[in-house]
């Protein structure tokens, strides 16, 4: 997946926009991103990446770029 793909992704497990967030989003920004919307994105990553966050994976996401970092440690995500 690339980064284009991964934000469209993050922005449907929110509910968003495909256009309204970008790397840079923060947290507070997304309104779908609260306890329920978390529990959605650890469901999304498990499901469709079979990525399993830690609770330090999962305290540490703050802006989408985070979530993107996790994308690609586990290789999901091309570099660049």
């Amino acid at each position: 997946m690339n980064t284009q793909d991964a934000l469209t992704w993050i922005a449907e497990v929110f509910e968003e926009p495909a256009g309204r967030i970008n790397a840079e989003t923060r947290r507070e920004e997304i309104p779908g991103w609260d306890s329920l919307g978390t529990l959605s994105l650890i469901a999304a990553l498990d499901e469709r990446c079979d990525i399993h966050l830690t609770e330090k994976d999962i305290g540490g996401m703050q802006r989408v770029s985070d979530i993107l970092d996790i994308l690609r440690r586990n290789g999901k995500l091309d570099a660049g």
